[in-house]
């Protein structure tokens, strides 16, 4: 029986699949010429944070059979590969620094860094008590991986956390309460995929029902917020925020979130930090095993989950 043949764009991938029973992995440039292999690939490996502009990759692999992500987020592939071609994330593997961005958000906005720090900028003293985060009621929008890293950290902070998913579970409410939910919060930490039912969740209703002074997280993605109905609530000081992705992204110079008060906006880094592709990378290695044993990768993409 022939080796399963994976297309990998780095050479972690190459180390981390070395040693998967059943698979050969070939790397390849994704902004050049193919190799050789490309005509039996049947796993492709795309970049980290890849553009739409990558999945036409997809037309070229006749024997095409599963495209592996290395991010969590599936939302540009979803609906655009060929037929018969299976698609799996890599959930679980950047949970932990993602959370770590959440925290550190959420710390900064209630300790008011970004306003010490321009201080700082200006030489200017301006020594004056701020909020803090301890005692804090935290409501998370997303129930997984993600979700799970930043109970644990937020824990320790003496804050009491809520967990909202998709339906009802022992631990976790149902989206369809999340209204009646946010008014009893200080704070909405919003980590869902992007999906056709997230998209515009966060909207006007949705901001509107959260108190005054209370802060919105969204580590998730951008066009899960209604970003006019965000920047009018900015602007009006009745919230605060911490974004780190936005609609459009990257938002342009232009754009009036960047000036909106009481707003921490960060490029998209969330999981941006250095051991995040070999954990993705190990991620994938699972998955794709399973897929090279005959067997469905348990990342496998449904319903945009």
């Amino acid at each position: 029986m022939s080796a399963t043949v994976v297309l990998v764009p780095h050479a972690e991938g190459v180390e981390f699949l070395a040693d998967v029973p059943g698979v050969r992995a070939v790397r390849y440039d994704p902004t050049g010429d193919l190799p050789a292999e490309a005509g039996e690939a049947a796993v492709l490996v795309p970049p980290f944070l890849a553009s739409g502009d990558v999945v036409r990759i997809t037309e070229k692999l006749p024997a095409l059979k599963l495209v592996q992500l290395l991010t969590a987020g599936a939302e540009a592939w979803i609906g655009r590969l060929p037929d018969g071609v299976a698609l799996s994330d890599a959930k679980g593997a950047h949970g932990g620094a993602t959370a770590e961005w959440i925290l550190a958000a959420l710390l900064a906005v209630h300790r008011e860094i970004p306003g010490f720090v321009r201080a700082q900028e200006r030489a200017e003293w301006d020594q004056h008590s701020t909020d803090e985060l301890a005692g804090k009621r935290v409501l998370i929008v997303g129930a997984g991986d993600v979700a799970e890293h930043t109970v644990r950290r937020l824990t320790p902070f003496e804050v009491e956390t809520t967990l909202v998913g998709r339906t009802a579970r022992e631990g976790v409410h149902g989206i369809d309460e999340v209204l009646d939910l946010l008014p009893r919060h200080d704070a909405c930490v919003v980590i869902i995929p992007l999906t056709d039912q997230t998209r515009g969740l966060v909207d006007a209703e949705f901001l509107a029902a959260m108190p005054d002074g209370a802060v919105l997280v969204n580590g998730a993605r951008g066009p899960v917020a209604d970003t006019d109905a965000l920047t009018a609530e900015l602007e009006s000081g009745r919230l605060r925020a911490a974004v780190d992705v936005t609609d459009p992204e990257p938002l342009p110079a232009d754009h009036p979130l960047w000036k909106a008060p009481g707003l921490l906006l960060t490029p998209h880094v969330g999981g941006s930090v250095p051991g995040a592709l070999r954990r993705a990378y190990r991620v994938a290695a699972e998955q794709i095993a399973a897929f090279a044993r005959g067997e469905e990768p348990p990342n496998l993409v449904v319903d945009g989950y």
